[in-house]
């Protein structure tokens, strides 16, 4: 060999051991002290150092500044609903209160609120739903109940009026539903049937002779059940049924699909239960004791032929049924597409309940102390690296869901006021996923709360109880989560064939035209080991995670569907890749919180305040992707040691946002009489003070 070569090589290796002898040096240095490493040129390796490094430069938050970005425009309205509830102490919802007295203090909170307090929310439902949802969010934080019964008057009973009624429904009963005096109930669902809709069993068959509808419970399976109002004060319900026309030939009648009917169920003057309407009481009930819900049952009930909401479909004098929309399944999807807006509402306002719940465990957590270093004073529990692992990644999502439920509200208002196709697909979907997913982890994390404040978590008068008791059934009502999530896995697979056809993708799966592409190509295994702090802090690689994941479930099921449906069909192939469409939905509406999330800290004026939603933002991703790091590592997507990095990154970053959470839960601008628990109160000092006098000290 070449001696030349031979000295070469030496020479190379020298330096090889010498480069790996000092970045061995370097590396236990910085565990020593980690600050030297700004010093010291590091290796690729301790990125991660580095991140440790930063520990001291904290965010400086301004609470006023965040706080006003987060507030939103209807935050006055907001104001003025928790000012006319803290001025009347006789109106707050007590601890311990009857199942009869609670409905009768939540429909005096109603009709004080409306007539005494000035907010009037009917108007908004149409002009401006922005504002309304603000409304019930607020009212939803005095007491559950009493914005589940103002749902009920205005979106509900209300909105069907307006929605799916014509000008002389909107005449007749706008007034009254406002002011309260026509107080009604929203009569969908059945015993039988839930959210099956198309399925319900109750009739409305058309009388030519007397010009009217008879109302028809056929058997004991379509009694309508859960029907708030409808127990103790509604007057009024709104009822679907199937609109039925006589015929003249063997068949005696049509079904011409399910439709909505005003029925009156209750005397205006002497309340009393109408002919032919038996009422009864649901009775007592896990949560949101306030709502009066009831079940209905109709014997041959007549009503005038006007009183069927017609905006989709009419009958005239001589029986003659017509209709803009030529089939009953577009007459349906036009029906409960006007109704989309309760979802919007339960996802905006479980939100609220969110944030109330975080404000209250995190504030205790930085005041509880217990524990600590030898001889050395006790520590903040919040301190305790598993409890910011409890709360953290639940305080990002919660700013999470908060842009995610902006965005989704204004959607909705961009909806109603331009009705244009394409968007009310958008809506569709959005309001099916956010409320399925936002639902089911608020109640998750109500019952986190309670654990993470121990003891005094289990007092009722820190509310933990009440507030996981009142939203339980979000995840029920309004469509069942587990319908909801597989409407959005059916529109991501009807996107997905779209895609292959040279179909146009609606706003929603833009992503999905990308997507089919540079998603679903083999991972880079170079980027797959990338674990520098700057890489997985970039919005980008979150988004594209996020993303790829999505596409990679989508790709995989539409497979999975085509092959179980040769031998099952497609019922059978869709029940046995129910799993895999449940996570596909969830993936999705992840995928779809984090851009508005990355959009919401781009927007964010001031530098303090975007700066803590970056961190918050970083840490939301991160945790997502940690919790489901075996799906990216199943395909490669992160490598073994990217994994360890973003799981260590992630802890950091939940130490990092416990340093600024007093900061973050106060720029959610609740105050104490709105969160109304003595451990979660603003000012630490007076916590245990107010507590201790509620049980008579």
């Amino acid at each position: 060999m070449d001696p030349q070569k031979i000295i070469s090589k030496g020479v190379k290796n020298t330096k090889e051991n010498q480069e790996t002898v000092n970045r061995r040096i370097n590396k236990l240095t910085l565990h020593l002290n980690p600050v030297q490493e700004f010093d010291t040129p590091v290796h690729h390796d301790l990125e991660l150092l580095r991140c440790a490094a930063k520990v001291k430069a904290i965010i400086n938050v301004n609470t006023v500044t965040l706080g006003e970005y987060m507030r939103g425009k209807h935050r006055d309205i907001q104001e003025q609903v928790f000012g006319y509830f803290n001025s009347r102490k006789e109106l707050q919802t007590p601890i311990e209160i009857s199942k009869d007295e609670h409905r009768e203090l939540c429909m005096k909170q109603l009709v004080g609120l409306v007539r005494e307090g000035g907010i009037r929310p009917f108007k908004y439902v149409i002009d401006d739903p922005a504002k309304y949802f603000a409304i019930v969010e607020a009212v939803g934080s005095v007491d559950m109940s009493l914005g589940i019964k103002m749902g009920v008057q205005y979106s509900l009973w209300g909105g069907s009026v307006i929605n799916l009624g014509t000008k002389k429904h909107r005449d007749k009963y706008f007034d009254g539903i406002d002011n309260v005096d026509y107080p009604g109930c929203f009569a969908m669902t059945e015993l039988h049937h839930g959210s099956n809709v198309q399925g319900l069993q109750t009739g409305a068959t058309f009388d030519p002779f007397t010009d009217e509808f008879i109302i028809d419970t056929p058997n004991d399976g379509a009694i309508k059940w859960w029907i708030g109002n409808a127990a103790v004060h509604g007057k009024f319900a709104t009822v679907f049924a199937k609109l039925m026309l006589p015929t003249h030939d063997t068949k005696g009648v049509t079904d011409m699909g399910v439709h909505a009917f005003i029925v009156p169920i209750r005397d205006m003057k002497t309340h009393k239960t109408l002919p032919g309407i038996e009422i009864q009481d649901c009775g007592h009930k896990v949560g949101l004791n306030g709502v009066d819900n009831g079940a209905l049952r109709f014997r041959s009930v007549r009503i005038p032929r006007d009183n069927l909401l017609n905006r989709f479909g009419d009958v005239s004098r001589d029986g003659k049924y017509t209709s803009s929309l030529p089939t009953i399944s577009k007459r349906f999807a036009a029906t409960l597409g006007e109704l989309v807006g309760g979802r919007v509402g339960l996802a905006y306002s479980s939100v609220g309940v969110l944030k109330i719940a975080v404000v209250i465990a995190t504030r205790y957590s930085l005041l509880r102390q217990q524990f600590g270093p030898p001889k050395q004073p006790e520590v903040s529990i919040l301190d305790y690296q598993s409890q910011q692992h409890k709360l953290m990644p639940m305080l990002a999502s919660t700013y999470a869901f908060h842009f995610a439920t902006l965005h989704l509200v204004e959607k909705y208002s961009e909806m109603k006021k331009t009705h244009d196709e394409e968007l009310v697909g958008d809506v569709h979907a959005l309001s099916a996923g956010l409320k399925a997913y936002i639902t089911s982890y608020t109640q998750k994390s109500l019952s986190t709360c309670r654990e993470a404040c121990g003891g005094h978590g289990y007092a009722a008068v820190n509310r933990f109880g009440s507030l996981r008791n009142d939203h339980d059934i979000f995840q029920t009502f309004e469509g069942d989560n587990t319908v909801l999530l597989q409407q959005v896995a059916g529109l991501l697979l009807k996107q997905y064939r779209e895609k292959f056809q040279g179909g146009q993708l609606t706003v929603t799966w833009n992503y999905l035209r990308q997507s089919m592409n540079s998603y679903l190509s083999q991972p880079n295994p170079v980027t797959a080991r990338w674990e520098g702090e700057d890489h997985l802090r970039d919005p980008n690689f979150q988004l594209d995670a996020f993303r790829y994941r999505t596409s990679r479930l989508l790709q995989s099921v539409a497979i999975r569907l085509q092959k179980h449906s040769k031998t099952l069909g497609g019922f059978g192939a869709w029940n046995r890749c129910l799993n895999h469409l449940l996570t596909l939905a969830e993936s999705h509406i992840e995928s779809f919180i984090l851009e508005k999330f990355i959009e919401a800290v781009k927007n964010c004026p001031d530098e303090s305040s975007r700066a803590a939603l970056k961190l918050v933002c970083d840490l939301y991703a991160l945790d997502r992707i940690w919790n489901d790091i075996g799906t990216y590592r199943n395909v490669d997507y992160v490598a073994p040691n990217k994994a360890k990095a973003i799981h260590k990154l992630s802890e950091y970053l939940c130490f990092q946002v416990k340093n600024i959470a007093r900061e973050l839960v106060d720029a959610f601008d609740l105050p104490d009489y709105v969160t109304r628990a003595p451990i979660g109160v603003q000012t630490p000092s007076e916590a245990y003070s107010q507590y201790t006098q509620n049980v008579g000290f």
